[in-house]
């Protein structure tokens, strides 16, 4: 059973959107998204409903949130998890979802009402200075000696990075963004995600009742900081954690011919101190803020950055064709770069190979990187595709790929 979460805040999310699984060829495709104001659909407007009908094809850890004005929307909490059960899930005592958010709050408790500023928008987008776990700020967790839980982390934030670093935990990934991958132990032992990331983690309690261990986010260098404590209770569950089986089900996605792979180059520039990283690149400046580009944003992508949702497409891809997106970040931040419509595999980090080829919706590049990503584009229609820092969206580094 699905361990019960309490109510969320008040500022959290009240969005009462009716959501229909429904066997119908014609729908959505999974739960891959949709819902861009104008490209996708009309925004629904105050005291309007609509209905979203879906094939809930690919199980797994998945959220929703508007897109229209989102940087300030999904700032004030309208955002929420969307769970698709496995048909046969693997065996856990507790199956608990964190949906990790971070809120800059008045000396009064307030949201603050500074969204869009400048700053963010050409820094490293609004960071808050509360983070909490379902709405609340955490304090303790409790568990049990010998317990297994599956823990859905969600990543909510506009702009936070989370890296969590679970102690003497047992924290094996069996998921990100809602995709199977490999069961592993975290890199480096701390599991990152960027805004809109997801990971689904198997935590074995292996510790004496009484100890106390610290989940510790590492993302920003000398600013980590102690999310929680997890609490072993008096009473344990086993001596020792199950040796049951953890690995996922593969969902039914279609395997990249890198062969037969047309091949795509897309540029991130922009932003804060990017007309220097183009330079240190042996870049052009044909993608940043000094000219050459079109828009009046702050970021660009293939040198334009996008205004409004209305978008002619950047890019066309093949219907049932694989293809490779050889994406560079020449810029001084990280970006999580999400994809709409579509899974893809991750394939190499400045040319060398990812170890676990991951199917993912949204990846974090790292200043200076390029990363290589591959999908077979069978899902026909305009896709938004934006970096999920959303002051960085809402400033241009944004753009639509059409799959025809």
């Amino acid at each position: 059973m699905r361990e019960k979460q309490g109510p969320h805040d008040s500022r959290i999310s009240q969005l009462r959107a009716k959501i229909v699984a429904k066997r119908v060829a014609s729908q959505i495709k999974g739960q891959r998204d949709n819902g861009v104001p104008h490209l996708t659909q009309e925004p629904v407007a105050p005291g309007e409903t609509f209905t979203y009908e879906f094939d809930a094809i690919d199980a797994g850890t998945f959220w929703y949130h508007p897109h229209q004005r989102s940087f300030e929307q999904v700032g004030r909490g309208l955002a929420g998890p969307l769970i698709i059960d496995e048909s046969n899930p693997p065996r856990v005592d507790r199956d608990v979802t964190w949906l990790l958010d971070d809120w800059r709050l008045t000396q009064d408790a307030a949201i603050a009402d500074d969204f869009g500023a400048a700053m963010d928008m050409s820094h490293a987008g609004r960071l808050g200075n509360t983070v909490t776990i379902n709405g609340r700020v955490p304090d303790v967790f409790v568990v049990r000696q010998g317990e297994r839980i599956r823990l859905r982390l969600i990543n909510a934030a506009n702009a936070r990075i989370f890296a969590l670093d679970f102690g003497d935990l047992s924290a094996r990934i069996i998921a990100l963004d809602g995709q199977p991958i490999t069961p592993h132990a975290a890199p480096d032992g701390v599991v990152v995600l960027g805004p809109a990331m997801r990971a689904d983690i198997m935590l074995d309690c292996p510790a004496d009742p009484g100890t106390i261990v610290q989940i510790i986010d590492r993302a920003y260098r000398d600013n980590e900081f102690n999310l929680l404590d997890v609490v072993f209770d008096d009473t344990p569950l086993r001596a020792t954690p199950p040796d049951w089986e953890i690995a996922l089900p593969a969902n039914p996605l279609i395997e990249p011919d890198l062969n037969a792979a047309r091949r795509h180059e897309i540029l991130f520039t922009g932003g804060m101190m990017g007309a220097m990283v183009e330079r240190q690149m042996g870049l052009s400046q044909s993608g940043s803020m000094m000219g050459g580009v079109v828009g009046g944003g702050m970021w660009f992508v293939n040198g334009v950055a996008a205004e409004g949702h209305m978008l002619d497409p950047f890019l066309t891809l093949e219907r049932d064709a694989s293809h490779v997106l050889q994406m560079t970040n020449a810029t001084a931040f990280d970006h999580p770069i999400h994809l709409h419509g579509h899974s893809f595999r991750v394939i190499s980090r400045d040319g060398v190979p990812t170890e676990f080829r991951e199917w993912q919706d949204t990846e974090l590049i790292a200043p200076r990187e390029q990363l290589e990503i591959a999908l077979v584009a069978d899902n026909p229609g305009d896709w938004m595709f934006h970096c999920h820092i959303l002051e960085h969206q809402a400033a241009g580094m944004m753009g639509v790929i059409r799959v025809a």
